[in-house]
């Protein structure tokens, strides 16, 4: 069986520290193999990791012009959660480390909840539960009607 697929996210930060900080208090971990001065390699899971970068550091990687997150989107990331109280709970660890909570509207069905947070530098994370055999039966009834 093939290995599960990994994920690496780079995001441009104005203030490396800051944000290492802000993820950490999210419930990520630092990876010290993969972090310098230049960038913090932040672990979500064991297919998710963030790479936080200086802007000089994300220049190297693309000629682009780094947008401001503050002010324009360029991606929307979402998480899983397992509960509804765990979406509730990283969006507060969020918010208590700086982060702006629900800049999106906030998702409430019965099989589906879902927020969403901002961090230091704008980028956009939603968070949601989801019951999976709940939605299906939500769609096969949908389908029917």
């Amino acid at each position: 069986m093939a290995n599960a697929k990994m994920i690496f996210i780079s995001l441009p930060v104005g203030n490396l520290a800051r944000a290492t900080a802000f993820y950490e208090a999210v419930g990520a971990s630092r990876n010290p193999q993969f972090s310098d001065d230049t960038a913090s390699c932040m672990v979500i899971s064991e297919t998710i990791q963030i790479m936080l970068m200086t802007h000089d550091k994300f220049r190297t990687f693309s000629p682009k012009p780094i947008s401001d997150a503050k002010t324009s989107n360029q991606v929307l990331l979402c998480l899983t959660a397992d509960s509804r109280a765990e979406v509730d709970d990283v969006v507060a660890r969020a918010t208590s480390a700086g982060g702006r909570p629900d800049p999106s509207p906030v998702d409430e069905y019965d099989f589906m909840y879902g927020r969403s947070f901002e961090d230091l530098d704008g980028h956009m994370w939603g968070v949601n539960w989801m019951d999976l055999e709940a939605a299906a039966k939500a769609q096969c009834a949908g389908a029917s009607a």
